[in-house]
């Protein structure tokens, strides 16, 4: 089965190999044929890859089919509301790679930033709107944003929405879309209120459940740490600093986000490069190269751009920002441990991302361990706020105490305590 086999169309066909894509995921194979025939979707995909191009690419292509305006003639045709900012970004790059020979126009809004330029994307004109819930609703109030002429709705990571309190700006929402819509549905686990709200919002569907391969990379020691999200970058620092001589390769969620930590590891005088889908092929393969032959240390890596990667001897990978979808964390630790060789896998957690890391951890059937004594050390907890520990000891050091001591020696390094007056006047500039 291919996606010329699905019915898609050549302008998306063509984005779509650019990105490497030929066959689709299990996902994507049983619901594009759901969406192009105009129904209602249930997604319950508890740890499948692809579910964004599951949706974005029948959409696109009904969006490019049936209408033809443009510029500020635009009205918002089609809207994606997600948890996260993280999310938002991500939905919005997929939905520009996929729809980048259709004139599809895109813009993604999120609290936390001022709104300016948000609202001058909206005044531009734009067929998709990708959206984290507080923002949505206060652009609405204001007026910049009618739902009106939406025919197109998809609520993702549903469950999460529920673990982060935004059930009832979702009703809010739902309450002012038009009835006559095609509604999609996405969630790893379906709870009474889930359920429930999924009555709300579809009308004639199907239902589409995809479990995924349960793989782990045994060879690979695995560790998280758990720390703010401004401090992620001066925890990387200081584990680059304490091993100099080791090849890394670090994972970034968004292209933005792959670029920020190469520009403040290079303020730190430590070299580094970032591949991703807004870099040309002759830089992408520059960067390989030099990474491969030991020329350039830190390689920065969006998981699209990570496939060209095959280096058998790379001891050390670092999640900067753990993946959401759990079948990718996998994919990400398996570049290390190759060839018969052990390898490393560090991941940072901060209070947004703790309910990725309790995914993966159902997905791969164990705990990751936790390093406790680093620091940067973030008490984070599952529904609250973080509580910013400093570089207090914890007392709980939780299952596979030991284990994780005699770990988190080996990770600090001998001149931990001299240095941590210095980490503390890092860690007043955030990121």
């Amino acid at each position: 089965m291919t996606f010329k086999d699905l019915g898609i169309i050549e302008p998306i066909l063509k984005a779509l190999d650019q990105e490497g894509y030929t066959h689709p995921t299990p996902i994507q194979e049983q619901s594009v044929p759901i969406l192009l025939g105009g129904k209602d979707l249930l997604g319950v995909a508890q740890t499948g890859t692809g579910k964004t191009a599951a949706f974005a690419v029948p959409i696109i292509q009904q969006i490019y089919n049936d209408h033809h305006t443009q510029g500020r003639h635009r009205k918002i045709k089609a809207l994606v509301v997600t948890p996260t900012r993280e999310l938002a970004i991500q939905i919005g790059e997929s939905f520009t790679a996929y729809g980048k020979f259709t004139g599809i126009k895109n813009t993604v809004i999120f609290g936390g930033v001022k709104q300016g330029k948000q609202v001058q994307a909206l005044r531009n004109g734009v067929d998709v709107l990708i959206a984290t819930p507080g923002r949505l609703l206060d652009l609405m109030n204001q007026g910049f944003i009618s739902l009106k002429d939406i025919e197109y709705v998809v609520l993702d990571e549903a469950d999460h929405m529920l673990d982060m309190g935004f059930i009832h700006d979702i009703k809010k929402i739902i309450a002012k879309l038009p009835t006559n819509r095609q509604s999609l549905f996405f969630s790893a686990t379906m709870p009474k209120d889930i359920v429930e709200l999924s009555r709300k919002i579809l009308g004639d569907f199907e239902r589409v459940t995809v479990k995924p391969e349960q793989a782990t990379a045994e060879k690979v020691e695995q560790a998280v740490y758990f720390v703010s999200k401004g401090n992620k970058v001066h925890l990387l620092v200081h584990m680059l600093e304490e091993k100099p001589d080791t090849s890394v390769l670090v994972f970034s969620r968004t292209k933005h986000g792959a670029n920020k930590i190469v520009k403040k590891l290079g303020q730190a005088d430590i070299r580094a490069a970032a591949i991703h889908g807004n870099k040309s092929q002759t830089a992408r393969q520059n960067a390989l190269n030099d990474f491969k032959n030991g020329s350039l240390r830190v390689l920065i890596a969006t998981d699209i751009a990570a496939r060209g990667i095959d280096v058998d001897d790379l001891s050390l990978v670092i999640n900067y920002d753990l993946p959401n979808v759990p079948e990718t964390y996998v994919h990400r630790i398996g570049r290390t441990g190759r060839a018969n060789a052990s390898g490393i896998a560090i991941s940072f957690c901060d209070q947004e991302e703790r309910p990725y890391l309790r995914d993966i951890e159902k997905l791969i059937k164990s705990n990751v361990p936790k390093i406790l004594e680093h620091p940067y050390h973030e008490e984070i907890s599952e529904g609250t706020p973080a509580r910013k520990q400093g570089n207090q000891r914890s007392k709980n050091s939780g299952q596979n105490g030991n284990r994780n001591k005699s770990r988190s020696t080996n990770y600090r390094g001998k001149n931990n305590r001299n240095r941590r007056n210095n980490n503390r006047n890092r860690s007043e500039s955030r990121d």
